[in-house]
């Protein structure tokens, strides 16, 4: 069962994030960047957006930011839609952008918002992706303001 996505939690005040959205499955990442872009701009927020051509390329868009030297970035807010097939490649693909993920966010110390999402059906998809209750772009939003405030708490 779905949970509602919270709202109401206290929210930082400006900030600095960075989202790497994928271009393929263009309507269900777009609706998820619409969303997290809305929340992070009622933070006040300065976001910047690097879009990249698919699921996999996400990674190293994502390490590159992390390891800038000219811009420090709060967190940074991955977004792919990935669809299950007949043969196992979306799990191999799913499952390497997240071990690379983790491993970024570690390596570098920022916090990686992970919202590459790996569906079997598309109306999971629309759901997670292009319903407002449950949009996974508001989510992932939320929780990159949480984590910058708990990292300057650190």
């Amino acid at each position: 069962m779905l949970k509602k996505v919270k709202t109401k939690m206290a929210r930082a005040s400006g900030g600095t994030f960075a989202i790497v959205a994928s271009r393929y499955n263009s309507e269900y990442v777009d609706a998820m960047l619409h969303a997290a872009r809305e929340e992070l701009l009622q933070a006040k927020a300065h976001i910047r957006i690097v879009r990249v051509p698919g699921a996999f390329e996400i990674p190293v868009a994502a390490s590159r930011l992390a390891q800038s030297k000219s811009r420090r970035y709060d967190a940074i807010i991955c977004f792919g839609v990935i669809f299950q097939g007949e043969t196992s490649h979306a799990q191999h693909i799913g499952k390497g952008v997240t071990h690379a993920l983790a491993q970024i966010q570690v390596l570098h110390k920022t916090p990686v918002i992970h919202g590459v999402f790996v569906f079997e059906k598309v109306k999971h998809a629309k759901v997670r992706c292009l319903g407002k209750k449950h949009n996974r772009g508001t989510e992932a939003a939320q929780t990159a303001l949480e984590m910058a405030r708990v990292m300057k708490g650190l």
